[in-house]
């Protein structure tokens, strides 16, 4: 039997390090959600500016806000799955500590999974470039199959949603580990489902690793190793990659000088 969406806890996992500038409206942004049952989990990754600090006044006034703190400096991916380790939720969402949901996320999304029967689910991106909103958004595909998953990243991280029957943890390694996982899981159940609607907003000028090119490279190249491709597939799904993101950011950098 189905549960009743309005008794499905969402456990939101938030990795940061050295988020201060930016944590106070990711948070917010979850305060603010019309969908209510939800828990955030936020785990300092041994910051050393106020981010903690920040984060414990949150969960000081309200208890669905929980804080976990990495001894050292772990990375993105060994922090959202001490997230992962530590949810209880129905479903698991995923918000980086620099990106803002739109009020109503929770709540259509999840809609949306019940009317799928979705394993996976993703939604449409609005990019934020620096402080200024940027008209370019990247459409989410209703079905979007391994296929259609392999020639270009769709799934903004900050989108995704999973039943959490179904998450598994994220591989750790020098590679874009968030696309490494969406791969090996639409593998397994055939389809991501996408809600086309910009219900993410998503910062540009402070992904410190998407404005690294040449590593970014590396890490998509492995990315494929991971999932089971040799070294001549990954480095054609690398090319392949890398001509859609380049034409992206084309795209984006014109509407943003048109805008």
């Amino acid at each position: 039997m189905k549960q009743a969406l309005g008794r499905c806890l969402v456990s939101i996992i938030m990795p940061a390090y050295n988020a201060a500038p930016t944590l106070r409206e990711s948070v917010e942004s979850v305060l603010s959600q019309t969908y209510h049952e939800w828990e955030l989990i936020i785990i300092d990754d041994a910051s050393t500016d106020t981010t903690m600090e920040i984060a414990k006044v949150f969960g000081e006034n309200d208890s669905r806000l929980r804080v976990f703190t990495n001894e050292e400096n772990k990375g993105v991916a060994a922090s959202r799955n001490l997230g992962i380790q530590h949810a209880s939720g129905d479903f698991i969402a995923f918000l980086d500590s620099d990106d803002i949901w739109r009020e109503d996320k929770l709540a259509k999304q999840l809609r949306f999974m019940e009317e799928t029967s979705a394993v996976i689910s993703y939604t449409a991106t609005a990019y934020l470039y620096e402080e200024s909103r940027s008209n370019f958004i990247l459409q989410a595909k209703r079905e979007l199959n391994y296929k259609n998953l392999l020639r270009k990243n769709l799934m903004s991280c900050s989108s995704v949603m999973v039943r959490r029957e179904h998450m598994r943890l994220f591989p750790i390694g020098y590679m874009h580990e968030d696309y490494a996982l969406w791969l090996d899981t639409v593998k397994k159940h055939g389809i991501a489902y996408g809600l086309n609607e910009p219900l993410l907003l998503y910062r540009i000028g402070s992904k410190s690793k998407s404005a690294k090119r040449v590593n970014s490279a590396k890490m998509l190249f492995n990315s494929y190793r991971q999932v089971g491709y040799g070294r001549f597939f990954s480095a054609f799904f690398t090319l392949r990659y890398a001509f859609h993101s380049i034409a992206k950011r084309a795209k984006i950098k014109f509407q943003k000088s048109n805008g």
